[in-house]
């Protein structure tokens, strides 16, 4: 659709994917909002991961009392000193590579409410799998 006042055909274009569509209205029908099922995590730009020479995707912050809190996800924090310590780094989705952001979003559009993956991380140069129910995200 394009819309301009002065009839020119001048002005902003909006498309929406109909797959978008197709999962988007019966959401926001049903539930007045878009949930997605996720892992209640803040991640690291992609920038900061590559710049750190990462393998995938850093991990900021777990919310306190979620799926992946009791998981035991470890976040970036700092010591009594001020150090950073680098929490867990996302590598895998269920063996999919996960390589940036964009990549852990597409492996979670998956996947329903509810479901379990499997997550590979590193932590402290130690690769383990950390298995997580994903939950509802806004």
């Amino acid at each position: 659709a394009i819309y301009s006042p002065s009839g020119a055909f001048a002005g902003i274009g909006l498309a929406i994917p109909v797959d978008t569509v197709h999962w988007v209205v019966p959401e926001l029908i049903e539930h007045g909002r878009v949930t997605r099922p996720g892992l209640a995590i803040g991640v690291a730009p992609d920038r900061i991961s590559q710049q750190l020479d990462l393998p995938g995707v850093l991990v900021l912050q777990v919310k306190p009392g979620s799926n992946a809190a009791r998981a035991g996800l470890q976040p970036t924090r700092r010591t009594r000193n001020g150090e950073i310590v680098l929490g867990d780094v996302i590598t895998a989705v269920d063996g999919e590579a996960v390589e940036d952001s964009n990549d852990l979003l597409l492996a979670m559009d998956g996947h329903q409410v509810g479901d379990r993956v499997t997550l590979t991380i590193v932590r402290d140069g130690d690769q383990q799998q950390v298995e997580v129910e994903l939950q509802a995200t806004e």
